[in-house]
């Protein structure tokens, strides 16, 4: 296992540099194949995480190799108005910036999106400044082997992402999407740090333009996807949390629908006037039971689709933690079990892609394009 581990990572490195070289390169489109060209979408969250650290070109790279449909980046802005890949704006989770002496002095607390969080915020921190550090594994107990690439990549800018997205294309020759989720809108916009319309400008810059493009913008906010189908129609995603939970944004303007109300067959369509497609996690489609076995499929799907909104469920991870109990395999939380089976019984129920952390696998359970 270390030497297959070894090989990969090798690969993903080689791959990275390969694509920096021929993004300078001019090829054929003729004959790709689309990114939505095949059912279900397999849209590599965070890249390839569940083998390389999440939201690094290594990570994305080695996803697209593996038949990825869509890369999805989380994008947190900086001090200087850059969009780089984060799962959070506070740093310390997933680079090195705790070894850092010299940025020492920055760590604070402050209020993101309701919560109080200490550490060191994107938003404090110029572009130049990310640059110096560098990705570390965010689930270094469950992801071991992820931790042999410490420090050896950097964080990405969004722009980054999409020059290798674009080169990784004419290797591929097939189209690659790009499947972008805002984080923490209210929180950036309070601090006049708005990203929505740079994301739109970037997309539009880079020849993404219209509901035809290989790319979706997707958020838990509701307002921040009002305004962006005002200035743009590249397809948005309507993120759902659990059904208790009310947006952010909604929150903050006084109005307590929930996440679960806007699951309703009334809610959803409320959602098609501004969306493209629902991104609920996956106890919307088949919830488990009380033994953590899964139950019965929802009409979550059928009255998502008869409003004209695709499915594409989060997160489908192998490790025996993140399974329902049928599909783990062995005494080890942290070994792969089989995933295969759960995707099985959601492709069943329906759905239209999945956010997978290991997406040769789902490559693998779908079979020839």
């Amino acid at each position: 296992m270390d030497r297959r581990v070894f090989l990969v990572l090798t690969c993903v490195c080689f791959l990275v540099n390969v694509a920096k070289v021929l993004a300078t390169q001019q090829t054929s489109e003729l004959n790709r194949r689309g990114a939505d060209d095949c059912k279900p979408a397999v849209v590599a969250h965070r890249g390839a995480s569940g083998y390389v650290s999440e939201h690094t070109l290594g990570s994305y790279a080695l996803a697209i190799t593996m038949g990825a449909d869509y890369v999805e980046p989380d994008l947190v802005i900086t001090k200087d108005g850059h969009l780089i890949a984060r799962h959070e704006n506070e740093l310390g989770v997933s680079t090195d910036i705790a070894q850092r002496p010299e940025f020492a002095s920055r760590r604070r607390t402050q209020r993101v999106s309701g919560s109080l969080v200490n550490g060191w915020f994107s938003e404090d921190f110029t572009l130049a400044e990310i640059k110096i550090l560098r990705s570390t594994e965010p689930m270094p107990i469950t992801r071991r082997a992820n931790t042999r690439m410490d420090r050896s990549l950097d964080v990405p800018t969004f722009q980054e992402i999409i020059n290798l997205v674009k080169a990784l294309e004419k290797v591929e020759n097939r189209s690659i999407g790009v499947y972008p989720e805002l984080k923490y809108s209210s929180h950036f916009q309070r601090l006049g740090l708005p990203m929505e319309q740079k994301v739109v400008d970037i997309f539009h810059r880079n020849g993404y333009i219209g509901r035809n493009a290989p790319a979706f913008i997707q958020s838990f906010e509701v307002s921040n996807l009002k305004e962006l189908k005002n200035i743009t129609e590249i397809r948005l995603v309507q993120l759902f949390d659990a059904k208790s939970k009310v947006p952010f944004d909604q929150s903050e303007l006084g109005n307590n629908l929930t996440y679960g109300q806007m699951a309703t067959p009334t809610g959803l369509a409320d959602v098609a006037s501004y969306a493209s497609a629902v991104g609920p996690a996956k106890s919307y489609i088949i919830p488990r039971d009380a033994f953590n076995n899964l139950g019965q499929p929802t009409s979550f799907v059928s009255d998502a689709h008869a409003v004209g909104l695709q499915v594409t469920p989060w997160t489908f991870r192998a490790e025996n933690l993140f399974l329902p109990r049928e599909f783990q395999i062995g005494n080890n939380i942290y070994d792969f079990g089989d995933l295969e089976n759960e995707i099985k019984a959601f492709i069943d129920a329906g759905i239209d892609g999945f956010f997978v952390d290991q997406p040769d696998i789902l490559v693998r359970v779908r079979g020839p394009c």
